[in-house]
């Protein structure tokens, strides 16, 4: 019988690869995003060319109990899970202070409740009664402080750590929980986010969506716990281990800054 792996954020960019990657390897797919004419496109891509099934959600994630609305209706059609990529996400560049609420309030939902969320129902779901595997998709943002983008880099934090602490609960279970913490990436993050303008995105190498999609995939299927994309983005949280936090913070914001 054919696994099933639920792909949110899957319309775009490393959810979209993760997806041809699934579907390669004969998985069926339930996946999900805001934008449903692009989730349509893509079932019927994926579905010719793979002869998969693939169900489509369009639905914002960043509402309020969205996560349990989907996996009612995953259940409603009789599908299980055995795979949960959490991809979705956004972040925004600009001081704290000077960006609305609701923006922030959007991204903690997304970034954190619904991720944790879908985690939940599914580890409940399948806990004592199969295996299964979890990829989460933090960022490199996750090891440092980011002034200009503050609640994003902590969002990120928060996945990577809660990722790694629920990996260790499960260790007896057969269920893994991988997180893939990539750098700039080539997607639509960084126009959505205005992130494009910082330095950061100016002085390093951007990976290609693919690449990253590809090392999460195989690191998911291997169990591991925890992969960074890129040399220079391992590097960097085990050099920062032996930096005062202060300093690290002042590096954090001189790579962020926008004006130079």
């Amino acid at each position: 019988m054919k696994k099933t792996a639920l792909i949110t954020g899957a319309s775009k960019g490393i959810g979209r690869d993760l997806a041809h990657l699934f579907a390669k390897d004969g998985c069926n797919l339930i996946l999900v995003a805001r934008s449903g004419k692009e989730l349509d496109i893509l079932k019927d891509q994926l579905e010719e060319k793979y002869q998969v099934s693939v169900n489509t959600f369009k639905i914002d994630l960043s509402q309020p109990e969205s996560a349990q609305t989907v996996f009612d209706e995953i259940k409603a059609i009789n599908l299980d899970i055995d795979y949960l990529v959490n991809n979705a996400g956004f972040g925004d560049y600009g001081s704290f202070a000077e960006t609305e609420w609701d923006t922030y309030e959007k991204m903690i939902s997304l970034n954190v409740t619904t991720l944790t969320h879908f985690c939940h129902l599914f580890i409940k779901d399948i806990k004592g009664r199969k295996p299964g595997r979890i990829l989460n998709i933090s960022s490199t943002a996750a090891f440092q402080p980011g002034p200009m983008m503050a609640v994003y880099f902590a969002s990120k934090a928060f996945v990577l750590s809660f990722s790694e602490a629920i990996g260790h609960e499960l260790r007896k279970d057969k269920i893994t929980v991988t997180t893939l913490c990539p750098g700039p990436t080539s997607t639509n993050f960084g126009e959505v986010s205005g992130m494009n303008a910082s330095q950061l995105v100016k002085s390093v190498k951007i990976a290609s969506s693919g690449e990253v999609a590809e090392l999460g995939y195989k690191a998911m299927l291997k169990g591991k716990s925890t992969v960074i994309h890129g040399t220079q983005n391992k590097l960097a949280p085990f050099g920062i281990r032996f930096i005062p936090r202060k300093w690290v913070t002042r590096l954090s914001a001189k790579i962020m800054d926008n004006s130079v």
